[in-house]
């Protein structure tokens, strides 16, 4: 084990295991070792946007490393193992992999933005589809295609709409064969149609 790692924590899915607010001195760097995390921000009146998902190998909490304030909750999505680190004892190795993943979630958030200003909510629905597709959210059906196991709400927070506004996209969708939608989770059975919506601007 990594002499940066100093402990591995365990959390339940729905377990919150960061809180916004600024890092204490004893805050430290997380990576996850299992499962997934979200890593979501939530207005005044209860609204959630989910600004990425961290999978395993990649990091949050990095505020502590420079000591600014946390604007997001961090909440365990599934079952989920990180590692607790000590950013002092990072190897050179372990700070170049870190520079690269933050590299690659600013990248991500550029997208989410692009995403909310420039496209359809129909649109932003097809990628967020795809984009749980790649987590440990999905599972496959007999047929080979993936199945999202997501709720209607966890959907909105994704793409920064409400709920009962998805709910009736995800049945246009269902109609029109690109999903096949029960309780808790969507099917995804038509992955070339889904791209193609993802990529559309409005």
């Amino acid at each position: 084990m990594p002499a940066s790692v100093v402990d591995t924590l365990t959390f339940r899915p729905g377990e919150i295991i960061l809180y916004p607010g600024v890092p204490d001195p004893r805050d430290k760097l997380y990576q996850v070792r299992e499962g997934l995390v979200r890593i979501q921000s939530v207005d005044d009146e209860g609204n959630a946007l989910t600004l990425r998902f961290v999978r395993p190998g990649e990091y949050f909490g990095e505020e502590a490393l420079a000591g600014i304030e946390r604007i997001y909750f961090a909440e365990a999505a599934t079952l989920t193992k990180v590692d607790e680190l000590n950013p002092a004892l990072l190897s050179p190795e372990e700070t170049v992999e870190l520079t690269v993943h933050l590299v690659s979630a600013i990248s991500e958030s550029y997208r989410t933005i692009q995403r909310l200003v420039s496209q359809r909510l129909k649109n932003r629905i097809a990628a967020a589809l795809l984009t749980f597709a790649d987590t440990p959210l999905a599972t496959q059906d007999k047929a080979g295609n993936p199945v999202v196991h997501v709720t209607h709400d966890e959907i909105a927070a994704a793409v920064g709409s409400v709920r009962e506004t998805v709910t009736k996209v995800i049945g246009e969708l269902a109609r029109e064969g690109y999903i096949r939608s029960g309780y808790g989770k969507v099917a995804l059975i038509n992955l070339k149609g889904l791209r193609e919506l993802a990529h559309r601007q409005a």
